[in-house]
């Protein structure tokens, strides 16, 4: 007759088969993790080379000033600039910006420790922008504008004293498109943020490389890189925002009708003027003219095969 096995030892087979097999599942999550994150990586590599490509943002011996805010965007930027980089076809040097706006209760630490210990040149521009903007806007106003002016005053200065040739901005797809909507709901205009773009007083070459990537790669990018996000406490909290407003009308119709963002964002870089009503940007009163000269030049086959009979 077979003796029955110790229950004791029983158990501890039982308990070392599920630690096997909660680790042996740990293992192929990690795996799985790793290889989703690499996707994600390679994703928004090819994606901002294929901005920088596209529109001509950086060439032989350019000095990229990369404005680093301490948000998700701007630390990705900046990453994959550096690796970028690292495996370019030509040369450019990057130098990380950050502006400080002495906002109450800035982390002045959190940005040089980062970048000291990624080995980033970089600088730290002080502007008290912060009071100029709670000075000058109304109670009950967003300051958006007015900091956004500000801010790109300073930075557009500073580039001149380093020589920068271009600055980068940490613009993504979605900024892009509620840019487009904000002008069109509240300025009458219709325009969007272009990926390259030349200052109104033509000393600076602005590039937004993170043109082509969707916010939320951009995000799951920077929880898994962990960066050592600094939040806007002056703008983000912000009640009656508008550009909130239409973020989450993007969001939802992205949500309703998947893919509906991308194709709108390929509507941006597709324009057809002649389609349009601006009168500066396509000659409508020439139109005439125009048909004059194509009926002029127009071969009529009739006409063609009756001399030919």
């Amino acid at each position: 007759m077979q003796q029955a096995s110790d229950p004791i030892e029983s158990r501890q087979f039982e308990t070392a088969t599920a630690t096997e097999v909660g680790t042996s599942t740990a293992s192929a999550d990690a795996v799985k993790a790793k290889r989703e994150f690499n996707k994600l990586q390679k994703r928004l590599r090819r994606q901002v080379g294929n901005a920088i490509i596209d529109y001509g943002m950086i060439h032989e011996g350019d000095k990229v000033m990369v404005c680093l805010s301490g948000g998700k965007d701007s630390y990705t930027m900046l990453e994959i600039l550096m690796n970028l980089q690292r495996n370019a076809p030509v040369n450019f040097e990057l130098v990380a910006v950050n502006l400080d706006q002495k906002q109450p209760g800035f982390p002045e630490h959190v940005l040089p420790e980062y970048l000291d210990a990624k080995g980033v040149n970089y600088h730290i521009l002080e502007r008290d922008t912060y009071s100029v903007v709670k000075e000058k806007t109304p109670e009950g106003k967003t300051t958006c504008a007015l900091c956004s002016r500000l801010r790109r005053g300073s930075l557009y200065g500073f580039a001149e004293e380093i020589g920068a040739t271009k600055v980068a901005l940490g613009h993504h797809r979605e900024d892009i498109l509620e840019t487009l909507f904000l002008n069109m709901f509240f300025g009458g205009s219709l325009k969007a943020m272009p990926p390259k773009l030349l200052s109104d007083d033509g000393k600076n070459i602005v590039i937004r490389p993170l043109a082509y990537c969707r916010e939320a790669d951009i995000a799951e990018f920077a929880r898994q890189m962990a960066f050592p996000i600094i939040p806007c406490n002056l703008c983000g909290s912000q009640p009656n925002l508008q550009r909130q407003v239409v973020k989450e009308m993007l969001a939802e119709w992205e949500v309703k009708h998947p893919g509906r963002l991308e194709t709108m964002f390929k509507a941006v870089t597709n324009v057809a003027p002649s389609q349009l009503a601006d009168r500066d940007l396509f000659d409508f009163e020439g139109l005439e003219a125009k048909q004059r000269q194509m009926q002029e030049t127009r071969i009529d086959a009739f006409d063609l095969l009756a001399r030919e009979a």
